[in-house]
């Protein structure tokens, strides 16, 4: 008997744990169906701006092409108008280096002219230096001989004058010795 009802007893037990374990059980499958539904809203909403973002990277991505497209065809356009500009560049080069080999010639001829005419004009230069030195030579030398001739002519006129006075004193002195005798 104790047998027995042992194990009615282990049977409550057992029925009650079992309840207990599908209730459990109802409530973890619960909590989990809601965590899962979480989960899966989460990731519909990730999924769905992922989906934006590939729209948007998608249109993004076309207007980079286009984008590239059009820089391509600019390129071309570019590089044409670069390499007309280069073939202009180089005409332009050639004729001003003609230009310039002409006006360097034409610079040394003008040189060696100029270098002749002012060795020409160096002599010349120094020529008249010399004259110049020597004419102002003349020139003092001139003017010594005036100074020395004006000296002998104010002293020949000082002494003629003298000799005028003295005459004349002679003459005025004669007078009146004829005064007197008459």
């Amino acid at each position: 008997m104790g047998n027995g009802m042992c194990s009615r007893k282990q049977k409550r037990i057992f029925q009650t744990l079992l309840l207990l374990t599908v209730v459990f059980g109802f409530l973890y499958g619960a909590m989990l169906y809601y965590e899962l539904q979480g989960q899966l809203r989460k990731a519909e909403a990730t999924a769905l701006k992922y989906q934006q973002h590939q729209e948007s990277l998608s249109a993004q991505l076309q207007v980079v092409y286009e984008h590239r497209s059009r820089l391509e065809k600019s390129l071309q356009k570019e590089r044409l108008e670069h390499k007309k500009a280069k073939e202009d560049f180089l005409v332009y080069k050639l004729e001003a280096q003609e230009t310039l080999n002409k006006g360097r010639q034409d610079s040394n001829s003008r040189y060696s002219a100029l270098s002749v005419q002012h060795q020409m004009l160096k002599s010349q230069h120094e020529e008249l230096k010399k004259q110049h030195a020597d004419l102002e030579e003349d020139h003092r030398k001139q003017g010594e001989e005036f100074s020395r001739t004006f000296s002998d002519h104010k002293e020949r006129y000082l002494q003629l004058q003298q000799e005028k006075e003295q005459e004349i004193s002679k003459f005025a002195s004669l007078p009146l010795i004829y005064k007197r005798v008459i």
